[in-house]
Formats: structure tokens, C-alpha cells, sequence
């Protein structure tokens, strides 16, 4: 492994447990420990811990912090409440995405927004960029923080053992205490399950992380991350999200509040209004076969239409799934395409979002 890479508070509890480590994002970080299909089903069925000190962090605090974040983000900031949580994109001016964030608002005038990893240094220099005309205070806070998401329909019945005060429902965060740590609480995740999302001094993540797993949280790592996201559709920046292609083309215009006149929204009331040449959709196998990033998509013709952005083999459904961009006539759920696997036409049908539903 290279000297170069980053490693978080908890690497050698990962090697402990285990884990089998890879590059990531310029971090060492654990793509599974017993097995992605075992860590995967542990969170749709119990808890998963996972270790994602490797996101990024930007606080923005003073009297116009909230001006700044509603000139920067895609969603409207001014309804974000202390003790909210908000998903946002950030774009250019032409729309296409620079980032998808969540921002936690922890006071009046102070917010915190965590950032993809791959993205973070761009992102703060972004925020330092406009900043100039609005009364405020950055700070880079990517070491100051251990991240930790607790994920699974058993996550707060474990969390709960461990609180000093309540834990924050979903969308909102608390500031309390788990195995006697400082802590922000977020109800947030990346799973599709519930549970929250916990920033911790670097100092304290592996105490906490001891806890969690003694209390029956299975250490999970970013393969099953990866498989829980995609059967619930979220996107992933680098794969579904990119500067080429604005939110409502990745169908997040639900993130978009364009009248908050952020940077890019006239370009993405435009293409709201005319409709994108292409839209994201999600995709189910029908014939067999394990869709992968970059395999071409197909219309039921064999003409190409796009190319497969993020796909995976579902544990929970025992079928490929995936994503990717499609001219809107193919949009339409139901519409069968194919997916060329290595040379081979698999039969496969564009499909209603998400994949898996807990209610089934």
C-alpha cells in the first residue's frame, strides 16, 4: 500500500478485524472485513458500523453563513432550522455538479456541510472563492472529525445504550454523548435504512467503534456501502454525478430550489423547463448478468443509448441493478433495454425507484 495514502483514526481496528484495505479516494480504507454480501444483508437485518472518516467537512459560521450556503447549495437553506439536516448539490454556473453534500445547521450561525471525499479540496476552495462578499468564518475541519455511520433497523436500539440524551430523529442532528464522546449525531445515512451518521474527536473513534461492535453493530466497509446506496438509488459522485450533467438530468431536481438564485439554477430552470437530453434511471436485469460502470446500454433495438454508471449485483434481490443515463423516451418504466456484458446482450427493463423497499 502506498506511503502516500491517508489513514483514519480507526486503521488498526480495522486490521484487527480484519479488513481487507484499498486505495480510495488518496485514503487506506476498508472495502470489507467477513464479506460484502454478509456486511450488506448484517444492515438490512441488524446493524452495520461503518467508517467514513475519510468525507470531508467545512464549517461556516458568522452572520452570513446561511447566505453563503443558499448562494452555494441547490436546496432552499433558509427553511434548514437549527438541529436540521439538508441534502444539497453544488454546481457551476452551468449546472453541472461539483459536489452532493449534506449540511447540518448546529446553531443560528453555525453550519457544518460534509463533502465527498475525492471532492473535499476543491469544495472548500469553491466556498473560499465566494465567500468574499458575505460576513463570515471557513474552516476546514476534515481533522477534526472521525465519521462514523451506524446503519440498520437495530442502529438506534444500540445507539440508544450508548446515549447521553436523545437521539436525533431523521433529517435532524443533536449534539450529545455515545460511550461518553463528544459528539454530533446526525440522523442521515447512505443505506436506505435507518440509523445516523456520528462525528466524533479523531482521539475518541476508536473507543466508540469498540463499543458499537460490542454491542452487536457488524463492521461493514465501502463494498457493502456501495451495494446498500445503489439498491435504494442514491447517487454516487464520480459514477452517477458529475460536472458534465446537471441535478435534474440525475433526477435530484427534488434538491433544487431555484428560486434561491443559487449558482447554476438558471441553468437547471432551463433544463428543468425544456427537459434534459438524458435522465439517470434505474435498471433490473431480466436475463442474467452483473451490470458494471461503463458497460454500454442498449435499446431494445441494439442501438446505444448511454452507458451503465453504477451497477452491482443486488444481495438483497439476488439480481443486477444498476443505473444510467438514457435518452427520456427510454426513461419510461417498463421500457426493456439490454446491457452489453463483455460482449454479450443481457435483457434488462428500466424499473420504478428505489429497487428495495423495506415494506417489500
Amino acid at each position: 500500500m502506498s506511503e502516500d495514502l491517508r489513514r483514519t483514526p480507526l486503521y488498526e481496528a480495522h486490521l484487527a478485524a480484519g479488513a481487507k484495505l484499498v486505495p480510495f479516494s488518496g485514503w487506506e480504507m476498508p472495502v470489507q472485513y467477513e464479506g460484502i454480501k454478509q456486511e450488506h444483508l448484517a444492515v438490512r437485518e441488524s446493524c452495520g458500523v461503518f467508517d467514513v472518516s475519510h468525507m470531508g467537512e467545512i464549517e461556516t459560521s458568522g452572520p452570513g453563513a446561511g447566505a453563503l450556503l443558499q448562494r452555494l447549495l441547490s436546496n432552499d437553506v433558509s427553511k434548514l432550522e437549527v438541529g436540521g439536516a439538508q441534502y444539497s448539490c453544488m454546481c457551476r454556473e452551468d449546472g453541472g455538479v461539483l459536489d452532493d453534500t449534506f449540511s447540518y445547521r448546529l446553531a443560528d450561525e453555525r453550519y457544518l456541510t460534509v463533502t465527498n471525499a475525492s471532492n473535499h479540496s476543491r469544495d472548500f476552495e469553491w466556498f473560499a472563492e465566494h465567500a468574499g462578499d458575505f460576513d463570515v468564518q471557513l474552516t476546514d475541519r476534515i481533522d477534526d472529525y472521525a465519521m462514523l455511520a451506524v446503519q440498520g433497523p437495530k442502529a438506534r436500539v444500540i445507539l440508544s445504550g450508548l446515549a447521553e440524551g436523545e437521539l436525533p430523529t431523521r433529517f435532524h442532528c443533536a449534539e450529545i454523548k455515545l460511550a461518553g464522546a463528544a459528539a454530533i449525531v446526525c440522523g442521515t445515512g447512505y443505506t436506505g435504512e435507518d440509523g445516523v451518521e456520528v462525528l466524533v474527536d479523531p482521539e475518541d473513534a476508536p473507543v466508540l467503534w469498540d463499543a458499537l461492535v460490542e454491542a452487536g453493530a457488524v463492521p461493514a466497509g465501502l463494498g457493502a456501502r456501495d451495494t446498500l446506496r445503489l439498491e435504494v438509488c442514491y447517487c454516487l459522485y464520480g459514477n452517477d454525478l458529475s460536472e458534465e450533467r446537471t441535478p435534474i438530468a440525475a433526477a435530484l431536481g427534488w434538491c433544487c430550489e431555484e428560486k434561491t438564485g443559487f449558482i447554476g439554477s438558471e441553468a437547471c430552470a432551463r433544463e428543468r423547463e425544456q427537459g434534459p437530453d438524458e435522465l439517470l434511471v434505474p435498471f433490473a436485469m431480466s436475463g442474467g448478468g452483473i451490470p458494471r460502470q461503463g458497460h454500454p446500454l442498449l435499446s431494445a433495438s441494439g442501438e446505444e443509448a448511454g452507458e451503465v454508471t453504477s451497477g452491482t449485483m443486488s444481495p438483497s434481490l439476488g439480481i443486477g441493478i444498476g443505473m444510467g443515463y438514457v435518452r427520456p423516451v427510454l426513461g419510461t418504466p417498463g421500457t426493456p433495454i439490454e446491457i452489453d456484458v463483455r460482449g454479450r446482450h443481457r435483457p434488462a427493463d428500466i424499473t420504478q425507484r428505489p429497487f428495495y423497499r423495506r415494506d417489500g
